[in-house]
């Protein structure tokens, strides 16, 4: 199976616990994707491919306040948590399993905005692969749709290349929660290790490995220009208020 598979597969049950309250961050991170959309001209009739949905973090907050959502993911295990996560919050969302290299397999139809959050595409380790990614979303975007996805600031984190995340400590009912990561570097790609420490009625310690290719902007801005968009422009989390850098590629 595919290490990017393997890890969400593996990750599925617990991603939640890498955040204080998880419903309370959709719905943050659903607010945010709202502003964007509608500074770029959309309104709650937008057709959105979320097509690194993992446990529906951002679709299923989408879907609360009046978009109309369609999820894909390459793990199996994510979609079906996200299923789960979606009829409890009373939301109808079509799920299917894609690869975003190839949504056309999956998709006949084309999408006012895409979407793939939480640093989906460094998950590309080869620029063969990311551009596969990129040529497969643009051309599931309808002319005029955009294309929303967020990443690392790999632009300051290559200067120092720090081996691990600071990490997020959350006090629970029953004890508390640890989560970090730790980034072994190889030139400009890195194994991360998710460690999730639950500290409650019992220790549980849980462990997740994957690889990452840190992207710079200015390479993925020429890509998304040279794949159809006419304009990319990239928000900061201090005018967003979202964690990582968010590109934004008009097609």
């Amino acid at each position: 199976m595919d290490i990017i598979q393997t890890f969400y597969d593996s990750l599925a049950s617990q991603y939640d616990k890498l955040f204080l309250d998880w419903k309370s961050t959709t719905r943050k991170q659903a607010e945010i994707l709202d502003k964007i959309f509608k500074d770029n001209g959309f309104d709650k009739n937008a057709k959105i491919l979320d097509c690194a949905c993992g446990i529906g973090t951002q679709a299923i907050g989408l879907a609360e306040i009046g978009y109309n959502v369609t999820c894909s993911d390459i793990s199996e295990g994510e979609i079906k948590e996200a299923k789960v996560r979606a009829k409890e919050s009373n939301v109808k969302i079509c799920f299917k399993q894609a690869d975003f290299c190839a949504l056309s397999k999956s998709f006949s139809e084309k999408f006012d905005i895409i979407i793939a959050m939480d640093n989906a595409l460094p998950h590309m380790l080869t620029l063969s692969a990311l551009e596969s990614a990129v040529k497969s979303i643009t051309s599931q975007i309808e002319k005029g749709g955009i294309f929303v996805a967020s990443i690392r600031d790999y632009d300051a984190l290559l200067i120092d290349k720090p081996p691990y995340s600071p990490p997020y400590i959350h006090k629970t009912e029953n004890g508390k929660r640890v989560s970090f990561q730790t980034w072994d570097w190889e030139g400009d790609k890195y194994k991360l290790v998710q460690y999730i420490i639950d500290d409650e009625n019992t220790l549980q310690i849980s462990k997740f490995e994957c690889k990452y290719w840190a992207i710079r902007r200015d390479l993925l801005t020429n890509l998304l220009l040279s794949n159809g968009c006419s304009k990319v422009s990239w928000l900061f989390p201090k005018d967003t208020g979202f964690y990582q850098p968010i590109i934004v590629a008009r097609k």
